[in-house]
């Protein structure tokens, strides 16, 4: 019996035309014995914009709904996960190859651990490439690591929200990404930590790539009081679910 991995990607028009490379990426994972991965694309909205850059593979399932943002689409992608576990994928982003075998070994080798991120490389528009200087130790994240660090720093994390691979139960138990504009990934990192140990993989497991369309980009993106309202949801929540005590099966 074959176990899958879930590759959860959220595209809007502007972002469709990185489809293929993200494909490519995936088409060079390499998995152990008896696993597959499947890819769920979901539009943010009902163009006829990105279906043509949607792959023609079997392993890949495109979905449509009316907007609400990245947070929404990747929530409604889970209705077609039926694997064990989820693994973001942003359209105009690429996988290493040997990213989900890692992340994969990780969480199969520990139940204790929920989820996992690794290092990112800022695939550039010249094709170059540019590294993070803050990354954590490889191996294990402690519960409540990972805000105490957001919080000290500006509010951003050690780790990088787009890397996420994470177990699919404890992934719905949280209800799936916020309903934030933005950010809506770091709160999902942030609940994740609250509850459950994580792991770091110090090999490179995304190309994020940078380019003007970017929503990251936008000048909406950093409206300053959005961003404060956005942090402090995302910050109270944690805490409520830290302060719950309740904990995901088989931590310490």
């Amino acid at each position: 019996m074959r176990r899958r991995i879930i590759v959860v990607t959220a595209v809007h028009a502007p972002s469709a035309r990185f489809l293929p490379d993200a494909h490519a990426s995936l088409t060079r994972q390499e998995l152990p014995a008896g696993w597959e991965w499947h890819w769920v694309i979901q539009e943010d909205g009902t163009s006829g914009a990105v279906a043509p850059h949607v792959p023609d593979d079997a392993r890949v399932t495109f979905r449509q709904g009316r907007p609400g943002g990245p947070g929404v689409a990747r929530t409604i992608a889970l209705a077609q996960a039926d694997g064990e576990y989820v693994k973001v994928l942003d359209a105009d982003d690429q996988l290493p190859p040997g990213t989900l075998a890692r992340d994969l070994a990780a969480l199969e080798g520990d139940r204790g651990i929920g989820w996992a991120t690794s290092r990112v490389l800022d695939l550039l528009p010249d094709g170059s490439t540019a590294g993070f200087d803050g990354d954590p130790e490889p191996g294990p994240i402690g519960r409540g690591a990972v805000l105490d660090f957001w919080k000290a720093h500006d509010f951003l994390a050690q780790v990088h929200p787009a890397t996420l691979f994470v177990r699919r139960d404890l992934l719905l138990a949280l209800g799936g990404w916020m309903a934030l504009p933005a950010s809506e990934d770091t709160g999902l990192l942030l609940a994740l930590n609250a509850v459950s140990r994580g792991w770091f993989s110090a090999e490179v497991g995304l190309l994020y790539r940078k380019w003007p369309g970017q929503a990251t980009g936008q000048a909406s993106h950093t409206d300053a009081a959005e961003r404060a309202a956005r942090m402090a949801v995302v910050e109270a929540r944690a805490r409520q679910l830290a302060d719950l005590n309740w904990r995901y099966p088989g931590v310490d």
